[in-house]
């Protein structure tokens, strides 16, 4: 695995714990050779993993659209900023850089980055594990949500198990190291499922 993308939020949220796991999974992907892609901000759980991983020795590839580089205080010490045109542009350059996916504590824009890779999972586009670290139980709520889906019918079980998750940053490393893309049923064409 060479390089994995991190969506984190651009605010460093109420809890002390949330930049320190940032940090910690900075050094972490540092100590195993594994390249950090992510939003290219510098500011709160973005600048914290980057820095982190910077100060490791590890590399950081940072791709911002140009009209959030101010907005989010691009870094200015990455090992590689490639600043973008749109949003879509940014999500489509670090997928095509990562090996695998994953969120740490965020809002919207870190829902709507995670969530579009991990269908992409389920669809078939990328065979690359997605995966949350679990922070303090901020994800919680939606490991909760994605079981009730599952059971309403709307999501597979096998789709289901496309997300690893764990709350300590080693754990889910190795969980990433050692996925293997499971043999899913289609997602579409069925009554449940869609």
């Amino acid at each position: 695995m060479k390089r994995i993308c991190v969506f984190c939020g651009s605010s460093s949220g109420n809890r002390p714990e949330y930049a320190a796991a940032a940090r910690e999974m900075g050094r972490a992907l540092a100590d195993r050779k594994i390249g950090l892609v992510y939003g290219g901000g510098g500011v709160g759980l973005m600048g914290a993993v980057a820095d982190a991983c910077l100060a490791a020795g590890g590399e950081v590839i940072g791709v911002i659209p140009r009209g959030l580089a101010t907005k989010e205080l691009a870094h200015a010490g990455l090992t590689d900023l490639r600043v973008v045109e749109t949003m879509h542009d940014r999500k489509a350059l670090m997928a095509e850089l990562a090996d695998a996916f994953i969120a740490l504590p965020g809002g919207f824009g870190t829902f709507e980055e995670f969530f579009e890779v991990l269908t992409w999972s389920q669809l078939g586009i990328h065979r690359k594990p997605c995966a949350f670290l679990n922070v303090a139980g901020y994800f919680d709520p939606l490991v909760t949500l994605f079981d009730h889906s599952v059971t309403e019918g709307f999501v597979y079980a096998e789709h289901r198990g496309l997300l690893l998750h764990a709350a300590e940053t080693n754990t889910l490393l190795d969980q990433i190291s050692s996925w293997r893309a499971p043999n899913v049923k289609r997602w579409i064409g069925s009554e449940n499922g869609n």
